[in-house]
């Protein structure tokens, strides 16, 4: 089990990039534009700096959703694959079979 800080650290960063996500797209579409001048595109990158880091939605953390543990973690499931193995085995995750040969 993932300790509880790292867990609520990891919701607040979603919750700030959610807040901040159309205006740091707004800001990075500026960014990228040729058309505009050279100082409104620096502007523009410099605003996005003063923005806090962990509006980024790049600093977010996949974790599993039963444990919190960030490592391991099966996309389609949002599960680590200690938590798949464990629900497979018990057949909780319907067309998943541990295998053995």
């Amino acid at each position: 089990m993932a300790k509880k800080s790292m867990i609520a650290r990891d919701v607040k960063r979603v919750k700030l990039a959610n807040k901040h996500a159309a205006k740091r797209a707004e800001l990075k579409a500026i960014t990228r534009d040729e058309s505009v001048t050279m100082e409104e595109r620096f502007q523009a990158q410099f605003k996005l700096a003063k923005l806090p880091r962990n509006s980024s939605k790049i600093r977010q953390m996949r974790r599993c959703k039963l444990t919190g543990r960030p490592h391991a973690v099966y996309r389609k499931f949002e599960l680590s694959r200690i938590a798949l193995r464990e629900l497979g085995s018990q057949g909780k995750i319907p067309g998943i079979v541990k295998s053995s040969w």
